[in-house]
């Protein structure tokens, strides 16, 4: 007899509420119980843009890409949108011919309710991988949805969105561009098959101002390299990673912006890496089972490049983070780890610290080191990891978090 399945605990890390986020003028959300999977609960998603909206998107590298996937690669590069629509609780992917002309019904159904074209709307889907999509139920849900849409629907559609998610996410900032007010907010989903390139996470990212497609798309590839490419709970890439970032032309008149390296986008770049960063940092803090957020910086690295991939083979280790989900300083774990990583590192010059405390330094326990030291840090909820290899001047910076029991119970429970 299976197991019942029993919804996770709220991470320790959830917000005590969700963030009120702005309206962006030009956009209206809202979200329905289609009963794809769930019961219950809402599961199809609906996003809807004025006309002239301009957007850019970052996709998985996984070789197994879902269906949605494709429909949007295909016709993210016109860098135009009239709406997203999003359904939780199958991924629709490895579902062959099927699944391709499920997103293209789908993605009908939502033109004839907007008044658009099938290619200005962009698709995803999350959950169960091999699963047939129930197509019907979601096409039937679009008009009544449609007409229940509004401008601050955002934690409706965050809550949607979800899967194992033990909270919904969402992140906004201000940004000025020719000395006028944009704003920029988003959500995002994200629990569990997390790692680079991006994760098992979706994030919808929406803007107020004037960009052209061409523009989104290099500032959301810099911003996903600093935020999504930067955090993982599992090391599983999912086949369903997708970021879109959309701009709806609505807010105050700016001048025409048309290079991602006008300095005039400088507010709108820390803004929009804000957010970005803000709901990556939410999904590692919503790691499947997690008791501990933890922070790599690994610096004196070859290049950035070797930098990261050192970070993210100490974040990735089983052996790690379950030590550090046990509250022990293993570090000989962490130097297990930077061996292995493949890049170059100096052991005569290398360095750990703990919360703060040397550990190791000059390729040897640092001589006044005594574990007692890092116990208070280990028992928190916060872990601060800093390495320095000796090599060069490369650094970065990796989220991730612990590997508990509780990981285990979610994952072998998924299909239940």
């Amino acid at each position: 007899m299976a197991k019942k399945a029993t919804s996770p605990a709220v991470s320790p890390f959830a917000p005590a509420r969700f963030p009120t986020l702005p309206t962006i003028a030009g956009l209206r959300l809202g979200a329905k119980a289609a009963g794809e999977r769930y019961r219950k609960r809402a599961d199809l998603t609906l996003m809807e843009l004025a006309p002239g909206s301009t957007i850019a998107g970052v996709f998985t590298r996984s070789t197994m890409p879902g269906a949605p996937v494709l429909w949007c690669r295909k016709h993210i590069a016109r860098g135009k949108a009239r709406a997203v629509v999003i359904n939780a609780g199958n991924a629709n992917v490895f579902t062959g011919r099927q699944g391709l002309d499920d997103v293209a019904a789908t993605a009908k159904a939502v033109a004839d309710a907007v008044g658009c074209k099938p290619g200005e709307v962009m698709v995803a889907s999350t959950g169960v991988i091999g699963e047939t999509l129930s197509v019907d139920k979601l096409v039937r849900a679009v008009p009544d949805l449609h007409g229940k849409l509004k401008d601050g629907g955002w934690h409706q559609a965050a809550k949607a969105i979800c899967t194992t998610d033990t909270f919904p996410k969402g992140a906004s900032a201000t940004a000025e561009i020719d000395g006028k007010v944009i704003t920029i907010a988003g959500i995002a989903k994200g629990s569990g098959m997390i790692a680079p390139d991006m994760a098992t996470m979706l994030s919808f990212l929406f803007t107020d101002a004037k960009l052209p497609g061409s523009v989104l798309d290099d500032l959301l590839r810099w911003a996903v390299g600093q935020s999504y490419n930067c955090i993982t709970v599992d090391g599983d890439t999912s086949t369903s990673d997708t970021v879109l970032l959309a701009a709806t032309g609505q807010g105050p008149t700016h001048g025409k912006v048309t290079d991602a390296k006008d300095k005039r986008l400088a507010s709108f770049k820390a803004a929009l890496l804000s957010v970005c960063q803000d709901l990556a940092k939410q999904i590692v803090g919503d790691g499947e089972g997690a008791s501990k957020f933890i922070t790599i910086d690994v610096t004196g690295a070859a290049s950035a490049k070797a930098a990261r991939q050192i970070a993210m083979t100490i974040a990735n280790s089983p052996l790690v983070k379950t030590a550090i989900a046990g509250e022990d300083a293993n570090w000989g774990r962490i130097i297990m780890a930077v061996g292995r990583a493949g890049e170059k590192a100096d052991r005569d010059q290398l360095s750990i610290t703990i919360g703060g405390v040397v550990i190791a330094e000059a390729g040897h326990p640092h001589p006044d080191y005594r574990e007692a030291q890092v116990v208070p840090h280990m028992k928190g909820p916060f872990i601060d990891i800093a390495v320095d290899v000796g090599v060069g001047r490369g650094k970065a910076r990796v989220w991730t978090c612990d590997l508990t029991h509780g990981y285990i119970a979610i994952n072998a429970d998924y299909r239940s």
